[in-house]
C-alpha cells in the first residue's frame, strides 16, 4: 500500500497479509492494542480504525476474555442441484442437510424450529400465485455444523395444500414436507431459484453470529407442480462460511476426477 495511505489503513493491510499468508492463524490472537500502538508509533484511534477495517471485512472478531481473533474460514457447500433430489431420497429434510454436511466431514443439526401463520404480501402472493392476504404456512429452523450457525431456512406453502398434507403442526413431519405433498398429490417437478446478496437484518447477525459487515447469501427456490407453485424456501446463508455450488449438463469427468481424489 502507499505510503501516503492514512496510517490506520497501512496498519490493517499488514494485519491482513500477515492473517492471508498465514502467520497469524484462524483462532490466533492479533497483537493487543497497546503492543500495535509501540510498534507502529500510533495512537489508540489509530489502531481501533485499523482494526475496524479488518471487522467490517469479517476477518477477525473481539471477544471478550479472548481479545481480538482471526476468524476460521471453513466453508460448507451447498449443492443447489443435488437438494431437492437428496430431499427425496432421505428420510426428511433433515436427513439431507446432515448427509451433505457428513460427506465434508462435519456434524449437523437443525435447531430453533418454528412453525407459524403469515399474511401473503405482493412479492409471496406474486411467488405462490396466492391473493395478498391469503394465509401462509411458514416451517423454518436454523441449519448448524459443528456447532456453528450456516443458514437459516424458512419454508412458506399455501393454506390449502399445508392442511391437506399436514404441514400445520408444530414439529418435523415424518418423511418430510416433500413426501408429504407429493402422497396428496401435489408432487413438485420443477424449480425456480434466485439468489441475491445483501446485508442481513439484526434478526439475522444475532442469529449467524455473524462480525460487523457481514453480508449473507440469500437463496429463493419457488418449487412447482404441473399446476401451480407449491412452496417457497428462503435460505439465508452466512456468506463467509457457505459455498453455493451449481453442477449443470454433463459433469462425468467432474465426478470422475473427484472420486480419483477422495
Amino acid at each position: 500500500m502507499a505510503q501516503s495511505a492514512p496510517l490506520y489503513q497501512r496498519i490493517a493491510a499488514e494485519l491482513r497479509e500477515q492473517i492471508r499468508t498465514g502467520k497469524i492463524k484462524a483462532g490466533e490472537r492479533l497483537p493487543t492494542e497497546q503492543d500495535l500502538m509501540a510498534s507502529h508509533d500510533v495512537s489508540r484511534n489509530t489502531v481501533r480504525l485499523a482494526l475496524g477495517m479488518l471487522q467490517n471485512e469479517g476477518m477477525i472478531t473481539s471477544t471478550p476474555g479472548r481479545g481480538t481473533i482471526v476468524r476460521e474460514r471453513i466453508m460448507a457447500d451447498y449443492h443447489a442441484t443435488w437438494a431437492e433430489t437428496r430431499d427425496r431420497r432421505a428420510s426428511d429434510q433433515a436427513d439431507a442437510f446432515q448427509s451433505e454436511m457428513a460427506e465434508q466431514g462435519r456434524h449437523a443439526e437443525y435447531r430453533d424450529f418454528a412453525m407459524s401463520l403469515e399474511v401473503a404480501g405482493p412479492d409471496f402472493s406474486h411467488r405462490l400465485q396466492v391473493d395478498q392476504g391469503d394465509a401462509l404456512v411458514s416451517r423454518g429452523f436454523v441449519r448448524y455444523a459443528d456447532n456453528q450457525p450456516l443458514s437459516i431456512q424458512v419454508s412458506y406453502y399455501p393454506m390449502d395444500i399445508a392442511q391437506l398434507a399436514g404441514l400445520v403442526v408444530p414439529n418435523d413431519i415424518p418423511g418430510g414436507a416433500i413426501r408429504a405433498m407429493a402422497r396428496v398429490g401435489h408432487e413438485e417437478i420443477g424449480y425456480r431459484d434466485e439468489i441475491t446478496a445483501r446485508m442481513p437484518t439484526p434478526d439475522e447477525a444475532r442469529k449467524l453470529q455473524l462480525g460487523s459487515g457481514t453480508p449473507v447469501i440469500v437463496y429463493a427456490r419457488t418449487t412447482y407442480s404441473d399446476k401451480r407453485p407449491l412452496r417457497l424456501t428462503l435460505t439465508t446463508f452466512a456468506s463467509d462460511r457457505n459455498r453455493v455450488i451449481y453442477e449443470l449438463g454433463d459433469v462425468r469427468a467432474y465426478l470422475a476426477q473427484e472420486g480419483a481424489e477422495a
